[in-house]
């Protein structure tokens, strides 16, 4: 723990906001990209303070930090999720300071989130995550499938997978061919590298063979080796970038309304396992949420089908 010095021996700002992600990563166990978004948010922070001519944590008082939540809306049109996401990174930094004895009190202790409206999660039909598969390489047991792009059959196999496991992007794509276990089962590392294992469906695991036999030796072999299941043409671990764009690509192919990202396939994988009969905690489990209140969501939108269903079916629905 570091022990409370005099003012004028405390540190710059940016060292001591360095010592709380270091706290993040190092204590905490946060996720790179969890920490990127952190440091990005602090650093706003930071500039703010520096306006206000603010060089020791100390001076930093409620009325700044009220002013600075308040900036985040009007100065820089941020959203109330994303507002909540600031204050919460500013929240823990001093509480984190105050609790190191860097300071004597916590100026942010009683500064509220906004409340934001529930948006409910995207997701698509099941008719169009067929199609959006369909458009992103070759059914593994289609007979032309041995001619086609074998590109294009890691991008099915990636697709498949995406919408069999729930994966997030970052899960995806950090997978090494020791976490297939079997043909049945993937093993995900999640926030924070929270394990969990995963069935694989039929379609998926069909894709994915189809992937290990055909292509990936092809992309291996550009390469210097490397225990990623998922390869690029220069045989090196896919980026997360890559991966968006082919389901960008497939989106565009399958002519798909609206935006399809790598997370509206997770939204569409929980969506139709409640729609399906699921219980709740069973689909929290699939998706790596440490709370089942994060999956609910989930119901909300199955509720807003069950509506649909029974104003267009029952015969006094409607007056």
């Amino acid at each position: 723990m570091i022990s409370h010095l005099p003012d004028h021996k405390v540190g710059n700002l940016a060292g001591l906001t360095d010592s709380y992600l270091r706290h993040l990563s190092i204590e905490r166990g946060m996720a790179k990209n969890t920490i990127s978004a952190y440091r990005a948010d602090l650093d706003r922070y930071q500039e703010f303070l520096n306006t206000k001519n603010i060089e020791n944590p100390n001076q930093v008082t409620e009325l700044l930090v009220r002013e600075f939540a308040e900036q985040l809306g009007t100065r820089y049109g941020l959203v109330s999720s994303s507002i909540a996401r600031v204050l919460a990174g500013i929240r823990g930094l001093h509480r984190f300071w105050l609790l190191e004895n860097i300071t004597t009190q916590d100026p942010a202790a009683a500064i509220k989130p906004p409340k934001s409206s529930r948006n409910l999660p995207k997701a698509i039909t099941v008719e169009q995550v067929e199609s959006l598969l369909n458009s992103a390489g070759p059914d593994p047991q289609a007979e032309d499938a041995e001619a086609s792009d074998p590109v294009r059959v890691r991008d099915r196999a990636i697709l498949e997978l995406l919408y069999a496991t729930g994966a997030r992007i970052t899960e995806l794509i950090n997978l090494d061919l020791d976490d297939l276990i079997d043909p049945t089962l993937v093993r995900l590392f999640g926030k924070g590298s929270k394990e969990r294992i995963v069935p694989v469906g039929g379609f998926a695991q069909r894709a994915l063979q189809a992937y290990l036999v055909r292509t990936r030796p092809l992309l291996v072999s550009q390469g210097r080796g490397t225990p990623a299941l998922f390869l690029n043409q220069r045989g090196g671990r896919l980026s997360r970038q890559s991966a968006w764009q082919i389901i960008t690509d497939a989106a565009q192919v399958a002519k798909l309304p609206g935006e399809i990202s790598p997370h509206t396939l997770r939204h569409s994988f929980a969506t139709h396992l409640l729609e399906g009969g699921a219980d709740v905690r069973v689909v929290q489990e699939l998706l790596g949420h440490s709370s089942v209140a994060t999956t609910q969501i989930y119901t909300l939108v199955t509720v807003d089908r069950l509506r649909e269903i029974y104003a267009g079916a029952h015969p006094r629905a409607r007056r």
